[in-house]
């Protein structure tokens, strides 16, 4: 490997480590109060991972769910009638039972020192890394919300969203269309139900399937989600290679096997295609290294409506208000 590579890496968390420092949080911010958190964090997750390979995009997309609702504060992890988790956009994910796993282990070891927040944010590094993705520092020093609505999440991008749409979503937040591209691509792990995307298969225009899917790939996806079929049934998001970190869910969609709508938008959309391709290496176009630019959207994502000291609090229970 071109030592140039990891000196570039290096400075780049080096940067995004001192921006987050800048907003209140920090590389090794338990590294006194409680040593071993993130190691208990990885074990935890290594542990549940071994058993179940479907937490890690699930602990991923909560990550993700979270922030872009009230900001990184584990608002999503709170139980309630009305709370985030019951949003139709958040009943699919998985994972809760793990941050749970996390915080009964950190409470000993640490009582009342590690959020709630925290741990999802570097659950959702370890996923990456237990995919063979990247590895990179997460900042920490967050604090735990205390308000969690069902209705706030229509924030979340939706499946059939425009990429304008995405795009306005997204930079509410300080995160541009790079990021946009880099953190959707976190699809290239896991799996949608059938029903999020089977009417794309049949009756999308004129009575027949969504022209942007490759006419060849049409009768796999068919075969998979029948016309009034099983819609909880769950299929790759990236076909070939749902359960590893890489950039062929990239490949997928320059051949038009995304599987969501708004994932395929990404390159219809002239926009967003642009770096689609430089993820991807194309000739004549500048590269950029998906799994360094990932690393880099998700510490940005991960700082987004943060709380800190007197701002929030350090939930004993992830899923109550203390």
């Amino acid at each position: 490997m071109n030592p140039r590579f990891f000196l570039v890496v290096a400075v780049m968390f080096a940067m995004a480590a001192a921006l987050a420092h800048a907003q209140g949080t920090q590389v090794g911010f338990y590294a006194r109060t409680c040593p071993r958190a993130e190691s208990i964090v990885r074990s935890t997750v290594q542990s549940h991972f071994r058993s179940n390979p479907a937490i890690a995009p699930g602990l991923l997309r909560m990550h993700f769910h979270d922030c872009f609702v009230q900001g990184c504060d584990a608002s999503i992890l709170i139980d309630g009638p009305n709370s985030e988790k019951t949003a139709p956009l958040n009943r699919v994910l998985r994972g809760y039972e793990v941050i749970d796993d996390a915080k009964t282990q950190l409470e000993a070891a640490c009582p009342g020192v590690v959020s709630c927040a925290d741990i999802l944010a570097l659950a959702a590094r370890d996923s990456v890394f237990l995919t063979r993705g990247i590895n990179w520092q997460v900042p920490t020093g967050r604090r735990d919300g205390r308000v969690s609505l069902a209705s706030d999440a229509s924030n979340l991008p939706g499946f059939t969203e425009s990429i304008d749409s995405q795009k306005q979503k997204f930079a509410a937040f300080g995160l541009n269309t790079q990021d946009l591209v880099a953190l959707v691509g976190g699809h290239t792990i896991g799996t949608s139900a059938c029903q999020l995307f089977s009417y794309r298969l049949y009756n999308f225009t004129n009575g027949g399937p969504d022209p942007t899917i490759n006419p060849a790939f049409l009768p796999q996806l068919q075969a998979l989600c029948p016309q009034n079929g099983d819609g909880s049934k769950r299929v790759d998001l990236d076909t070939g290679s749902g359960n590893r970190f890489d950039v062929s869910f990239f490949s997928n969609l320059r051949n038009g096997r995304g599987i969501l709508e708004s994932d395929q938008k990404l390159w219809t959309d002239p926009s967003t295609r642009t770096f689609v391709q430089r993820f991807l290496g194309e000739r004549g176009m500048q590269p950029l290294n998906f799994n360094v630019e990932f690393a880099r959207s998700m510490v940005k994502m991960s700082n987004i409506g943060l709380k800190t000291s007197t701002n929030g609090e350090i939930r004993r229970i992830c899923s109550a208000i203390n």
